[in-house]
């Protein structure tokens, strides 16, 4: 074992194998539910993460000098601007690929780990890794349900119709707040798409506030967000 944490080729690699093999679990997960950032991204980031690792590595004990840890820093804090690029931010005002970056730091990170030969950490953290990605993301959903605030997409048919909601969420104890107000250039006459927060006075669930919003009449469109 003590082979495999010093710089070999032995040591390398089985660190390159490892990292692709963790990458590409992670990835798969990604890749499945059609996220920007798919199984070849986050193999290529955890080898690299890997690769800077080894290489500082290597200058420390071949040369005895620098920080055994430097360039690894400069990794953590440099894959946030690829992180950066899977997060955009929709036409509903609604933020996505979140998850997505946080994965790609993830496997960065477990990247590092191997490259420094910590094997068992990159192990045990790859794999919870990749348990809350695929098996957690159902809780959240349940959370959600049960979530006191509501934010929701909305397209009014005008001006009328939306100061009428006001009223009408007033009268059935819904509290409106957030209002972001836009005129939809894309629909044809005076189309409006607000995107808001609805909390409830009362305890509901999130499909009952959703069903009482869906009745009232002038709305052409509605989503969750």
């Amino acid at each position: 074992m003590e082979l495999l944490r010093e710089i070999n080729l032995i040591s390398i690699c089985v660190r390159v194998v490892l990292t692709l093999l963790i990458g590409a679990v992670l990835g798969i997960e990604r890749e499945r539910k059609n996220r920007p950032a798919g199984f070849r991204t986050h193999m290529l980031v955890c080898l690299g993460a890997a690769l800077v690792m080894m290489t500082n590595q290597y200058v420390y004990q071949t040369f005895q000098t620098s920080d055994p840890v430097r360039m690894g820093a400069q990794v953590v804090s440099g894959i946030g601007f690829l992180g950066a690029g899977t997060i955009i931010i929709t036409g509903k005002h609604q933020i996505k690929g979140i998850t997505t970056a946080a994965g790609l730091w993830a496997a960065a990170c477990c990247g590092l780990a191997i490259g420094i030969g910590f094997y068992e950490g990159a192990v045990i953290g790859g794999l919870f890794i990749f348990w809350v990605m695929s098996t957690l993301n159902r809780l959240e959903e349940k959370i959600k349900k049960k979530a006191e605030v509501l934010d929701l997409y909305v397209e009014f048919t005008g001006k009328k119709p939306f100061s009428n909601f006001l009223i009408f969420s007033r009268a059935n104890g819904l509290d409106v707040m957030d209002l972001q107000i836009n005129k939809n250039k894309y629909a044809k006459d005076m189309v409006m798409s607000v995107v808001m927060t609805v909390k409830s006075q009362k305890k509901r669930d999130k499909n009952e506030v959703l069903e009482l919003i869906e009745g009232f009449e002038g709305i052409l469109y509605i989503e969750a967000m």
